[in-house]
Order: structure tokens, then C-alpha cells, then sequence
């Protein structure tokens, strides 16, 4: 039942009843206008508390029908606020726990509101690239004045009901933590009103007396428009409360709609809708249900405190898990925990971490230089140097050490699992859990599952990453798995368009102009030169065949690593992270092109951007086609929690799919005619995705 109709002395309660969130899907919106029709004919109701069983009052929209035909059904979620708003008899919303976006707006369509202390309270669709559809830019300002209501929408950021409670929103905040103690308020509350002959208020015949708003919205405009570049769902916000102050309601209501029809139809709301929906599919495996019994995880190690092993050490630690570094020598011990502390520190001038919660963490991570000190740890990482010989050391170690049931996680970001997982006795225990530097920010956990791993090894390791705050993207193994192997190629091409004509500052430029969080230079600098030389000579070897371009070597051989030795493809000044355009790296360069007997040509920042993207995607195909990747979607969602891709442009199998597959394979096909053309043969599944009209997604 998405809804249940009860009636307590002369109040019906109308209870909404569609887990997790009340979502107000077609049958929620159905039960809601039958339990009121019921409730408006039966002379013995006086009043009509509308509120949510569970753990929310109302969620808003039901996901599950989004980008459906029966999002639109009538009743609408518009039709229902009209009815409760147009009832004859006082309709009072008993809020608790949740109120966000339609569920919100279905409160202020109430004639009155009651709350419990700390309910979440949002309209949060921007973060969806489009606004509150159901009155709520027109209802919200009414109610908690123009620029709380301004700040509320356009950020889409939740208030708690306490901190609203002396606004017109509540009309009273109901003590006690039940839901029981709400509904026995709210029900008291519904009495006293039908006792006092209360007039029913309605949101919408609020007048809004706003002086000078010409220049608040003016000031509101320049404000977001400087900070919302790329999405245009934010100064339409501005311009939907504005209507709430210049026009009358209906005219107001009328012209949100018109907002809301443009917004849902943007590429950037498109994409940010797909990242939504994909974000949740990446933790759904064909074959693990939801109900896969999982292992407890309650102690962690990490072997290594590197720079990888700390920042992951971090997490644990956050998400108060207590957590052994173990490495080799005291020295690198005592640098890594310092490198640690200094981590939280900046978090504490920043403001973001009390000095409490500093020492707190700090004393979850602990130190040792046995492996034997860790044996009863629930999880094991290893965060060693990029060699199969030294893995293959860690992991005969841990096999002999480790309690039974533990499992033992690879960070490895290129190297076969399988063979790893072969090192020990007990291969359904070895997953992939490969972080992204710097491990305690960024959001993707690859998750890497091999020939052997167990199932409930799979489902324990989605689930810690939650629990850390991660996003989990199970790959399969093959060699950079999903990330990097597409990464590859997009290396390669970056590398290839220096070797033809352009600069690593124009190739940095043009993909950061395009929506890139940095360009490839530059986070070669970050991560480390010698890191990809070191699997570049392993490429040489195991792959022969394949065409690279060299000047990336070269770099490398004047030890020219990047920010930590101060210099690579820029310099870097002591104790800055800005590059700067270094002569020698453009002296390498026109050394290089000689001995190549390249003529440097003009490349255009256009062609940059496709060659880049296109062999992202290229790869990417190939990727889904040997099933490494189980869904178009997570690989989007590796490249915008780990690589720095732009959330509006939804990820590169997203953005192939609003360019056209077959516009994509055309520039593919003229790339094929000139320098290394043999790069850009496509993949079976491009190709034939091309061919049939279709998309990735």
C-alpha cells in the first residue's frame, strides 16, 4: 500500500507508505487524493494530517519513475498539492526525518505544518540541473522570506527544521523523537485548530513585500552566474524566485513550469541526471543480491605509508575504524604519520575538522614494522611500489599471517589480480581496491574483482566503501582496468599532438577550457613522470607493436619527475603546486620532432579535444564489449569520481552518446589518415552502435 487512510477521533491520517522514502510515485500520488476524497466526504473528519511512515515524511519524486511516462500521470504531484491547498476542511503536514523537493513542496501545499526537531529540509533539484517543479520557487520565498529561500534553492543544500522554526514554514515544532510523539502532536495540533475555528491559509495568497529586489536580484544574478559557469539550472532558480516577487502567483507558477520544461531538456540536467541514476547502479551486481551475507570489517592495515598508503589510512580513520601502517623502516613510518597529521592539520585551519576530531583520528591510526602485528586485521591493503616482485613478496607475507576470513585488498592501479590473488592459498579473499591519489579526497574506489573472488569478499568491499564515503566501480581484471587502460589512450594521444605540433600548455589549456579539472601535463606533474615510465618500459616489452611517442622518456631520463622534484613537462617554484612554462621541456621538444623529422603543424584546440575524448571512448567501447566494465554508466562514473571529468558533460560515454556515435566514428575515420592513424581503428561495439542509431547508455 503506498499510502494508508486511519482515523483517529475526528482526524484522518493519510500516511505515506512507499519505501525507502516515501518517493511520490503514481500510486503514493493516487492513495493521497483518495484518502483526502474519503476524508473531505466523511462528515465525522473535522481535519486531515498528511505525514510518512519509516524513515522519511516524503523524499520527493519517486527515482524509479523518472525519465518515465508515468512521472506525468494525473494525478501529478502538481494536481495533489492543488487538491490538498483547495480542501475544505484543515490539512496539516506532520513532518519528520526527510522533506526534500516534491515532498517539501507537497508540505507547503498543506494549510499547516508541524516538525520535528533536526527533519532534513531541502529543495534540492538543482543538484539534478533543473528546479522545484510544484510550486516550491513560488511557495518557499513566501514562507521563510526571499533570500533564505533564494540561498535554499540555488544551493539545493538542506536546513533543519529547528534553525526554520521561527519562519512561517512550522506553525509549531513537536517535542520527542518518535514518530509516534509527531503524530500525537500533529494530531493535537489538528484538534486545537478545528476547536479555534483556525482560517485555512494558503501559501499562495501570502503577499511578498520586498523592497529593492530589482537590485538584490540583480546582485543575485552577477553572484551565481559567476560560480555557475556550465549549468544554467542555477540562474534560472533566480530567475524562478524572482517571479515569485514580480507576478502573481499563478502567472509565477506558470512561468516555473516553463522553467522546468527548458531545464529538463538542457544536456547538463541530462547529464547530471545520468551521473544520479549511474552513481546508484554502479553497487548493483547481476550476481550478488543486495542480501549477499557480508564480512564485519571493525580493524584495517595498510602495507606501506606512502603517500597512497596514508591517504587511505585516512579513511579508515574517518569513519572510525582503527587502522595499523605497516612499512619496512621506522623512518618511513614516522613520515607517513607525519604526512598524515599534517593532512588533518590543513583541514583544521580550513575549518572543515575540529582539533578534537584531529587527536581522535589520529590515535585510530597506529604504527608497526611486523607484519605479524596485523594478523588479526578484518582487511588488509597493500599499497606497495607498481612491481609484480614486490607484490608477490607482500602477499606470500600476508598469506601466512593473516587470520582466516581476512580479506587482502590489492591497490594496484595497473597489474593482473589474477596473479596476484595466485600468490596465496586463498584466492576468493583477494580483491582490487585500487584509491585515487590523493586517497582521503578523491571519491572512486575501483574495485577490482577477480577470477576468484567470493561474492560475499565483493559485496563486503561495495559495502566498505560506503562506509568510507567512496564510490565503488567494480572492474574486471585486465591490465589498467577500467580507468587506466582508457587513460592510456588518452595519454598516448596527448603525447602524440606534442610530437605533431602543439605545446603541453595548449593541450593543458584546451582540455581545461572544455571542462577537464586538469590537463594531462599537469597531472603527469601531480601524480609523478616516473610512475608511467616505469610502466612505459613495461608497455616496450610486453607490447612491441605499439606505436609511442617517446618524448615523455626523455623528460624523464633529465629526472624530471613532476612537483616532487620540482620540475617535469613545467617547473615549479619551492612549495608551490603552479606550473610554469619551463624553456628547456620546449628546447626537448623541437630536439625530439627533429629527430622524428616532424615539421610542426597548427593544431587547433578542437582537434585536442577530440582526439583526447575519442580515444577515452574508443577504449571505453572496448572495455564494455569484454564485459570489464558491466555498464556504460560506470565507466562514466570512474572518469567523474577519479579523473577529474566534468559532472555536466556526464562522463565520456555520456558525452559520445549527446555528440553521436556516428559523428564520433566519423572523426575517427579521418584521424585514421593522419599521424599514427593505425590508433584509431574503432571498436566492434562503436561501430556497431554507430550502424544501428544507437547509444552507449
Amino acid at each position: 500500500m503506498s499510502a494508508e487512510y486511519t482515523v483517529s477521533g475526528a482526524v484522518a491520517v493519510i500516511t505515506l507508505n512507499n519505501p525507502p522514502v516515501n518517493g511520490l510515485g503514481f500510486d503514493t500520488r493516487s492513495a493521497i487524493v483518495a484518502g483526502l476524497k474519503k476524508a473531505l466526504a466523511d462528515e465525522a473528519v473535522a481535519a486531515i494530517v498528511v505525514t510518512g511512515a519509516g524513515k522519511a515524511f516524503c523524499g520527493g519524486a519517486d527515482i524509479r519513475e523518472f525519465n518515465t511516462p508515468m512521472a506525468l500521470a494525473e494525478p501529478t504531484t502538481r494536481s495533489v498539492i492543488a487538491g490538498l491547498e483547495a480542501a475544505t476542511k484543515p490539512v496539516i503536514a506532520a513532518i519528520h526525518s526527510v522533506a526534500m523537493g516534491g515532498g517539501l513542496e507537497l508540505a507547503m501545499g498543506c494549510h499547516f505544518r508541524v516538525a520535528a526537531a533536526n527533519a532534513q529540509i531541502a529543495l534540492p533539484e538543482v543538484k539534478l540541473g533543473i528546479l522545484p517543479g510544484a510550486g516550491g520557487t513560488q511557495r518557499l520565498p513566501r514562507l521563510v522570506g526571499v533570500e533564505t529561500a533564494l540561498n535554499m534553492i540555488v544551493s539545493g543544500t538542506p536546513a533543519r527544521s529547528q534553525d526554520l522554526a521561527a519562519t512561517a514554514l512550522f506553525d509549531q515544532m513537536i517535542a520527542g523523537d518518535r514518530i509516534e510523539d509527531l503524530l500525537a502532536g500533529a494530531i493535537a495540533f489538528a484538534q486545537q485548530v478545528v476547536k479555534e475555528k483556525r482560517p485555512l491559509k494558503r501559501v499562495r495568497d501570502i503577499a511578498i513585500d520586498y523592497p529593492n529586489h530589482q537590485a538584490f536580484f540583480q546582485f543575485a544574478r552577477n553572484t551565481v552566474g559567476a560560480v555557475a559557469k556550465n549549468y544554467p539550472a542555477p540562474l534560472k532558480c533566480v530567475e524562478a524566485v524572482a517571479a515569485a516577487v514580480t507576478m502573481k502567483f499563478d502567472d509565477g507558477l506558470k512561468f516555473e513550469r516553463e522553467c522546468f520544461r527548458f531545464l529538463v531538456e538542457t544536456t547538463e540536467s541530462r547529464a547530471l541526471r545520468h551521473a544520479f541514476f549511474a552513481e546508484r547502479a554502479a553497487a548493483k551486481i547481476p550476481d550478488v543480491p543486495a542480501d549477499t551475507p557480508v564480512r564485519s570489517i571493525k580493524t584495517a592495515a595498510i602495507i606501506g605509508a606512502g603517500t597512497m598508503g596514508g591517504g587511505i589510512a585516512m579513511n579508515f580513520a574517518n569513519a572510525g575504524i582503527p587502522v595499523t601502517l605497516v612499512e619496512m623502516k621506522q623512518e618511513a613510518l614516522d613520515r607517513g604519520l607525519a604526512t598524515v597529521r599534517k593532512n588533518y592539520e590543513g583541514s583544521v585551519k580550513k575549518g572543515r575538522l575540529t582539533r578534537d576530531k584531529l587527536e581522535q583520528r589520529m590515535g585510530l591510526i597506529k604504527t608497526s614494522l611486523a607484519f605479524e602485528d596485523i594478523r588479526d586485521a578484518d582487511i588488509v591493503i597493500e599499497a606497495v611500489f607498481e612491481d609484480m616482485a614486490v607484490k608477490e613478496q607482500v602477499f606470500k607475507q600476508l598469506d601466512k599471517v593473516m587470520k582466516p576470513g581476512a580479506i587482502l585488498a590489492s591497490n594496484t592501479s595497473t597489474l593482473d589480480l589474477n596473479a596476484i590473488a595466485a600468490f596465496t592459498k586463498r584466492p576468493q579473499d583477494v580483491v582490487g581496491t585500487h584509491f585515487f591519489s590523493p586517497a582521503n579526497v578523491m571519491k572512486l574506489l575501483e574495485i577490482v574483482r577477480a577470477e576468484k573472488t567470493s561474492r560475499d569478499v565483493l559485496a563486503t568491499t561495495l559495502k566498505l566503501a560506503r562506509t568510507i564515503k567512496k564510490t565503488g566501480v567494480v572492474s574486471g581484471v585486465c591490465d589498467g582496468f577500467i580507468g587506466n587502460r582508457m587513460l592510456e589512450e588518452y595519454i598516448r594521444q596527448s603525447l602524440f599532438l606534442v610530437d605533431e605540433g602543439a605545446s603541453p600548455a595548449q593541450i593543458d589549456g584546451a582540455l581545461q577550457k572544455w571542462g577537464l579539472a586538469m590537463g594531462p601535463f599537469a597531472m603527469y606533474d601531480l601524480a609523478g613522470n616516473d610512475i608511467g615510465w616505469h610502466i612505459r618500459k613495461r608497455r616496450y616489452v610486453e607490447r612491441p607493436d605499439m606505436a609511442y611517442s617517446k618524448i615523455a622518456d626523455a623528460i624523464c631520463e633529465l629526472g624530471r619527475f613532476g612537483q616532487k622534484t620540482g620540475s617535469g613537462w613545467y617547473k615549479y617554484e619551492k612549495g608551490s603546486r603552479k606550473p610554469a612554462p619551463d624553456p628547456l621541456v620546449d628546447e626537448l621538444i623541437v630536439a625530439h620532432r627533429k629527430t622524428l623529422d616532424i615539421t610542426p603543424r597548427k593544431i587547433s584546440n578542437d582537434e585536442i579535444i577530440e582526439r583526447c575524448m575519442y580515444a577515452l571512448i574508443n577504449e571505453g567501447a572496448k572495455i564494455l564489449d569484454e564485459g570489464i566494465a558491466m555498464r556504460a554508466s560506470d565507466i562514466d562514473m570512474v572518469y567523474l569520481t577519479g579523473y577529474g571529468f566534468p559532472l555536466w558533460r556526464g562522463g565520456p560515454m555520456f558525452y559520445a552518446d549527446t555528440v553521436g556515435l556516428p559523428l564520433v566514428l566519423a572523426a575517427m575515420n579521418r584521424f585514421a589518415a593522419g599521424y599514427h592513424g593505425e590508433c584509431w581503428t574503432p571498436a566492434p561495439l562503436l561501430a556497431k552502435l554507430a550502424a544501428e542509431g544507437k547509444t552507449f547508455n
